[in-house]
């Protein structure tokens, strides 16, 4: 789905279409715009607040492709974005809005292509090959038809990549961004991958591009020219093989259509560091507001789980988990809270800290789930 988030905001406030619009800071509790007008496509834009208004620690969960041509995207604290795009405008994360229609887009999916693999509340690996008509015109028949639909039924464009495995797909999926449909055959791997930043191959993240630069490779087609003994001695027997078969276009990864969670957790980003002793009430009241929600997410989907854990961030970044497994599998929230209150006794307190988070792992499924779709 292209821009998720921000597409769902706009599809609310169709007046901010076109402009640079920031999702992030902080959940939507009420629509506090609520005022004298008509209905929300009625509010004057310049009721909306500023990105140069903002203060605090909160980080861009996505934005419009109007706000990233200033370079502001996607994890960039909304401090640092606020100094390149000052006149964005910033609006609060709906999380319930975003997961209804993650819902729709699947359901219309899911009717015209049945395989897919869920890959998160805005993307999906779908399998075309058995599907009448998944075959015309290289895929583009079908994709179209996707794209279509999920915008006649939400309003929502998606970009498609047709390739013959998932890891050109998921590449091809950006080449066109927004609304875009990009084919990759096995015969365009020199022309359509090799020219590309190794950083475009999904799994190479900033190290292993900071380590391949430093090695001279730059871009995928001087990837797939370097011996693969070289880059197994460079990075390692299994990333020096993995690198060279993404290199040249290698994926044989199966859709995977169902698969069972490892653990659930919540966190939260203070919009100051609070200290345990200093700040106690109000951290008590957060701590507790997170396993209650945590809780309700575990019987929503279905699960209880017998590893209670907790995370802390301190001032200077530096994080720390702790963690304790219950002889019997919990959805109690109290007992979630009372186990990661232990948890917390065993990390350093005396320090100011950033962000807190509890996990629950060990997860086992229950025959009480009460998720509706």
């Amino acid at each position: 789905m292209d821009a998720f988030y921000a597409s769902v905001e706009l599809l609310r406030y169709p007046q901010l279409k076109g402009l640079p619009v920031v999702i992030g800071g902080r959940r939507r509790s009420v629509d506090e715009l609520n005022g004298p007008w008509p209905s929300l496509a009625d509010i004057p834009v310049g009721v909306f607040p500023k990105l140069s208004g903002y203060t605090g620690r909160g980080v861009i969960t996505t934005a419009t492709y109007a706000a990233r041509q200033f370079g502001v995207g996607s994890a960039m604290g909304l401090m640092k974005a606020a100094k390149r795009c000052p006149d964005a405008i910033l609006l609060p994360v709906d999380f319930d809005e975003y997961r209804k229609y993650s819902r729709q887009f699947k359901a219309i999916i899911t009717d015209i292509v049945p395989l897919m693999e869920d890959r998160g509340v805005d993307e999906v690996y779908l399998d075309f090959t058995e599907v009448p008509g998944g075959q015309r015109e290289g895929g583009r028949v079908l994709a179209r038809l996707i794209q279509k639909s999920i915008f006649e039924a939400t309003g929502l464009t998606c970009s498609v990549g047709v390739a013959p495995n998932k890891l050109l797909a998921k590449m091809a999926s950006e080449f066109n961004k927004p609304n875009g449909l990009s084919v990759v055959f096995e015969e365009d791997l020199q022309t359509k991958i090799w020219p590309l930043s190794c950083r475009k191959i999904n799994g190479i993240g900033p190290k292993t591009d900071e380590k391949l630069s430093a090695a001279g490779i730059h871009t995928i087609g001087e990837l797939a020219a370097r011996d693969p003994f070289e880059l197994q001695q460079l990075f390692g027997q299994n990333q020096g093989r993995w690198l060279h078969q993404v290199a040249w276009g290698r994926d044989d990864r199966p859709l995977v259509t169902e698969s069972e969670p490892v653990s659930l957790s919540r966190e939260t980003t203070f919009e100051r560091d609070l200290h345990a002793q200093h700040d106690k009430a109000e951290l008590g009241a957060l701590f507790t507001r997170l396993c209650e929600r945590l809780a309700g997410d575990l019987t929503r989907k279905g699960y209880a789980g017998r590893t209670i854990g907790v995370k802390l961030r301190y001032d200077d970044f530096r994080s720390v988990t702790r963690d304790q497994t219950l002889p019997v599998a919990t959805v109690d929230p109290a007992l979630i809270r009372r186990t990661a209150g232990l948890c917390l006794n065993r990390v350093d307190l005396t320090r100011r800290f950033r962000l807190l988070g509890v996990r629950v792992g060990n997860l086992e499924k229950t025959n009480f789930n009460q998720e509706t779709t």
